[in-house]
């Protein structure tokens, strides 16, 4: 069974860091196309960040680029996002998910046809 798990989320103040984890089971990460998204109350979903399958490329919204990294640990088939200089406006549920968005945004590489989510982890910027 195909399963992704977020964990690390949390209240943190304005300027400060958090790192997410994503733990796969059932398939194998380093297959994949691995993203992370978010979604805030009332606002659309958005891709935040993706590293490609083949080399290991990594992309980014422009609104985290330069403070987020994503990277990939596949001894433990586990993607991780490095957060810092954290901003209220990043206040959101975050989830990691292969899926055709990652493809269709930034040409993520690889994508077998079929969308696999977790179910999120809350971060919350705020003083």
């Amino acid at each position: 069974q195909v399963q992704l798990v977020e964990s690390g989320g949390g209240l943190v103040q304005p300027g400060g860091s958090l790192r997410l984890s994503c733990a796969a089971s059932g398939f194998i990460l380093d297959y994949y196309a691995i993203g992370w998204f978010r979604q805030a109350p009332g606002k659309e979903r958005e891709g935040v960040s993706c590293i490609s399958s083949s080399d290991g490329s990594t992309y980014y919204a422009d609104s985290v680029k330069g403070r987020f990294t994503i990277s990939r640990d596949d001894a433990k088939n586990t993607v991780y996002l490095q957060m810092n200089s954290l901003k209220p406006e990043d206040t959101a549920g975050y989830y990691c998910a292969t899926d055709h968005e990652l493809v269709s945004t930034w040409g993520c590489d690889f994508y077998y046809g079929e969308d696999y989510w977790g179910k999120g982890t809350l971060v919350t910027v705020s003083a």
